[in-house]
């Protein structure tokens, strides 16, 4: 099976020519001849190439919705997918000598694809929470209620009627807490009002009743106006729906969605800002939504006050009816995780850096919920063992098709290949509508190749999210012959993602300036300033490699970082580049060595028990701690455990093969057994144990000889000592 590739110059706008597309790529790919109206005139070109079963590859997006129309109408049994050539590459201020860049994106997209992943299931009925103020959200469940179930929670009851037919439940309350995902919330309020409106009939006896009128329209009790008299407990009579003494109850239910309409401004009351307590009216003001995390899970809208965005909202949630699926973004290992041992918390990158709470602390383990996962990949790129990791592509399917795509940049002339890695939804249209926006133009666009575009050298690459760009992938890339590697943080993105890719980049530079590459090898483009397109033709091209490696990327993260560095160290001794023997890295780094001290270090092996990466050893013939540097994960485990806090981590880098082998960092000598000679512990932790205890009431004379015996010889003597009463003797004097 092949892949065939359609291209079109656009009507003349790209220089096709340029890529020479019919040589140079994988025996697998097809270049069929480019077309100049492939929309329009030359339709039947594509309607040919989707009639077998090669998949098909359009170098075309504006008109990829008429494609797949044809596609599906014909049946075709191969997928189709498209590859923006012109405003990512033909297009913009340097579009005439971008011929390499078409090559690469064709030859990527060509390559590209994801391996099958387990599926996340989700089953929505449509029953939908409504809560915020009483009358905006009646007004919101009788619009929905034609499509979804609604029930509605009305945090503030003034100025709401109640519908006049019970058509969907309304209660009243304060909202505790709302937890869970599409399909399964489960949402707990407290009802704090005297009148349940769930039991109440709306009869109205008990506004008839009150003397005071603290009953209105909402059928609330107004506790400012409310004399005590209960008049309107006794009309409601057998109903039973108003109980004073009921107190605050708290309520919970489930839910398949859930529609906040809480908002900042939603009293009249100017006295207090967000999140106080009015002094007028004792309320408190909310606004601040149910979820904490950046990104809220799927089935939660909070539209805030605006009609635009609560309309905008409300066609989504009608739309999440049925059953869904989605794929399951992350593997976890858990053997390989370093986030616990023995109730002591050691890594919680993880943890840290998840935008939407996914990731929690399940004793030495983690525990990710799949249904919250939203596939950021954040997680992944910050682990430092690679227990967990992204397989929506992993890492070696993502950076196949980049290593085909920069062999034919390179092919096609190229040179100083920047990879910016992008995600598929606002990253993908920044970079698109620069090469349609005129440089510095005044009124309306002009849908015409007049923007500034991208640098000739810059080849975009599509993720899911940015944030799964880490350091095994940025030197890989580097590998594979980039001269540089960016992330585009586009705006919006949570900060502790750019913060993340930072961290890593900053480790990734720190090893190849050492391994002898000058320049600016990795950056994250901050897409909310005004001027970063102009930084990226600004930047200057960074040293890169000769030869390109050829090797695929490992399962495991750390053998392919290793595997690129290896690459880059001998590509940058071929040119004469002396190699440290080591580099110091910035803390937090996932390298690195320990220092012990062995003045302090009793050898009581807690550290060996509590490293889950095997980097720290025992030796079971002699007392010692060992090391195996290209283990340690610098997770800190050893470092909290110790209990003479004798550890100190030291993060860095050794490009040599001495890391495989263990180091004994401390030893000393075995202590033997006073009684049979057996040794059983070392000389300085029994001398440094009898030197504390020997000013001890209890620790004199025999006691003292029994530390020195093994606990086999420590059992006898006790039972053996004629001259000592013990519990044993007492008993069996009890005894008839």
């Amino acid at each position: 099976m092949k892949t065939k590739v359609l291209v079109c110059s656009c009507n003349g706008t790209i220089d096709i020519a340029g890529a020479r597309l019919g040589a140079g790529l994988p025996p697998s790919v097809e270049v069929l001849p480019a077309t100049r109206e492939l929309c329009r005139r030359e339709i039947s070109r594509f309607t040919d190439a989707i009639g077998g079963t090669d998949d098909v590859v359009v170098a075309c997006t504006q008109e990829s919705a008429l494609f797949s129309e044809l596609a599906a109408a014909k049946q075709a049994v191969a997928p189709v997918r498209f590859v923006n050539v012109r405003e990512l590459a033909g297009w913009g201020e340097q579009g005439a000598g971008a011929g390499p860049k078409i090559a690469a994106l064709v030859a990527i997209a060509a390559s590209a694809g994801i391996d099958p992943v387990p599926a996340v299931e989700y089953r929505s009925q449509g029953r939908v929470l409504v809560v915020g103020p009483g009358r905006e959200a009646i007004d919101w469940a009788e619009r929905l209620a034609s499509h979804l179930s609604p029930t509605v929670l009305m945090t503030d009851t003034r100025a709401a009627s109640l519908p006049i037919a019970r058509s969907f439940p309304v209660l009243s309350g304060t909202p505790v807490s709302i937890a869970g995902w599409l399909g399964d919330f489960e949402a707990r309020w407290t009802q704090d009002n005297p009148i349940d409106l769930d039991a109440c009939v709306r009869c109205g006896a008990c506004v008839e009743a009150c003397p005071e009128s603290a009953i209105g329209a909402d059928l609330q009790v107004d506790a400012a106006l409310c004399k005590s008299h209960r008049a309107c407990v006794a009309a409601c009579g057998p109903i039973g729906a108003i109980d004073f003494a009921r107190g605050q109850r708290e309520r919970s239910e489930r839910f398949d969605l859930v529609f906040d309409l809480r908002a900042d401004s939603m009293f009249d009351c100017r006295l207090q800002p967000l999140g106080d307590t009015c002094r007028s009216c004792s309320v408190t003001r909310l606004g601040t939504p149910m979820f904490e995390s950046h990104q809220p899970p799927q089935g939660y809208f909070h539209p805030g006050r605006s009609e635009k965005d609560r309309s905008r909202m409300a066609l989504e949630l009608v739309a999440m009816v049925g059953e869904f699926e989605k794929p399951k973004y992350f593997r976890y290992r858990e053997k390989m995780c370093a986030h616990g041992r023995n109730q002591i918390v050691g890594c919680t990158a993880c943890i840290d850096v998840c935008s939407t709470r996914a990731i929690e602390s399940a004793g030495d383990r983690i525990r990710v919920e799949p249904h919250l996962c939203m596939g950021c990949g954040g997680c992944t790129t910050v682990c430092p063992s690679g227990a967990i990791s992204y397989q929506y592509p992993t890492p070696a399917r993502l950076m196949e098709p980049v290593r085909q795509g920069l062999s034919a940049y390179r092919e096609r002339g190229g040179r100083d290949a920047l990879i910016l890695f992008h995600d598929e939804e606002s990253g993908r249209l920044l970079l698109e509508s620069l090469s349609r926006a005129p440089r510095g133009a005044r009124g309306p666009a002009r849908a015409a190749p007049s923007g500034r575009g991208l640098p000739a050298r810059v080849i975009p690459v599509s993720v899911r999210h940015v944030g799964s760009v880490g350091i095994d992938v940025a030197l890989a890339a580097l590998a594979y012959g980039a001269s540089q590697v960016a992330v585009l943080a586009a705006p919006g993105i949570a900060p502790q993602y750019r913060e993340a890719t930072t961290a890593q980049f900053a480790v990734a530079q720190a090893l190849v300036g050492a391994a002898g590459y000058a320049g600016k090898h990795f950056l994250v483009v901050d897409a909310s300033r005004p001027d970063w397109v102009d930084g990226l033709f600004a930047l200057q091209a960074a040293d890169g490699v000769a030869r390109a490696a050829t090797f695929g990327l490992s399962e495991d993260k750390r053998r392919s970082i290793e595997f690129a560095l290896d690459h880059l160290v001998a590509q940058a001794a071929s040119r004469g580049h002396v190699v440290p023997q080591s580099v110091p890295l910035p803390a937090g780094a996932p390298f690195g060595s320990l220092k012990l001290q062995r003045d302090s270090c009793t050898l009581c092996l807690a550290c060996i028990g509590a490293c889950p990466e095997s980097a720290l050893l025992d030796n079971p013939d002699s007392p010692q701690v060992r090391f195996i540097e290209r283990n340690c994960v610098q997770c800190g485990l050893c470092v909290k455990t110790c209990p003479e806090q004798a550890i100190t981590l030291e993060p860095r880098y050794v490009f040599s093969e001495e890391t495989r082998t263990p180091v004994v960092l401390n030893e000393a000598q075995p202590f033997a057994c006073i009684s049979c000679g057996k040794p059983f512990g070392t000389r300085q932790m029994i001398e440094n144990m009898l030197g504390k205890l020997s000013g001890h009431s209890m620790f004199g004379g025999e006691a003292t000889r029994r530390l020195q015996m093994c606990a086999d010889c420590r059992i006898v003597d006790m039972f053996s000592r004629s001259d000592e009463t013990t519990i044993v003797a007492l008993d069996e004097r009890r005894r008839p």
